[in-house]
């Protein structure tokens, strides 16, 4: 009965996948044995679980096969946030570099996680520039995260790197497609819109519109 117990509370737990568990998930399903929070201790020490912050664990991929949804972890971490900047870009295959730090941006003050999984930043961003631009993003399993559309992350990158201020075509050029090598074709695929939201809400105005009229030169040549 004990082996028949352990069996099915890792089925549970392989259940879960790539998705983080909080405690109270975990103590719910291990309502069963006398002392919740030592079985969550022992889990760790066997490996199944990973703990990622305090109240919140991953189960290992190593028991599961299945990869962290990292880029749900980070909107878990500390939100509210959402996976932008390089990591969204990579995510999108924008530009061809492998992101090893999971950027994200927040309503909160600017934070920076160095964990087990990886290390995860938030920059700041006011409300009403913040809000423009989410998307939900779907997992294979069919969860989901939140992360910047290719235009947001690209006007985050720009407008939340400091001392950043170009406004010319040719040096937005340049450090588009020969410092961060951007696929030239993913641009023409922007959608200006989410470009004009940005360059209401007021700022770095001048090289978001640098950037729109970038991107609607490139659609114009590709009619």
């Amino acid at each position: 009965m004990q082996n028949n117990g352990l069996m099915q509370l890792e089925k549970k737990l392989s259940s879960f996948g790539g998705v983080p568990l909080t405690h109270g998930a975990l103590v719910s399903m291990l309502k069963e044995y006398r002392s919740p929070n030592d079985k969550i201790v022992r889990l760790i020490d066997e490996g199944w679980l990973i703990p990622i912050k305090k109240g919140l664990y991953a189960v290992s991929p190593e028991r599961t096969m299945i990869p962290i949804s990292i880029p749900l972890v980070a909107n878990l971490l500390y939100g509210p946030s959402y996976v932008s900047m390089d990591c969204a870009l990579s995510h999108y295959g924008i530009i061809p570099e492998r992101v090893v730090e999971v950027t994200s941006m927040t309503t909160r003050r600017g934070k920076v996680y160095d964990l087990r999984i990886g290390q995860f930043s938030y920059t700041h961003s006011p409300l009403d520039f913040y809000t423009v631009g989410i998307d939900r993003v779907e997992n294979t399993d069919k969860t989901g995260f939140l992360m910047a559309s290719p235009e947001k992350a690209l006007c985050d990158r720009l407008v939340f790197t400091r001392n950043l201020n170009i406004v010319s075509k040719r040096e937005l050029q340049e450090l588009l497609f020969d410092d961060l090598r951007l696929d030239e074709e993913s641009i023409t695929r922007f959608d200006p819109k989410v470009i004009e939201v940005c360059i209401m809400r007021g700022m770095k105005e001048r090289m978001l519109m640098s950037l729109l009229k970038l991107v609607n030169s490139m659609k114009g040549e590709q009619k």
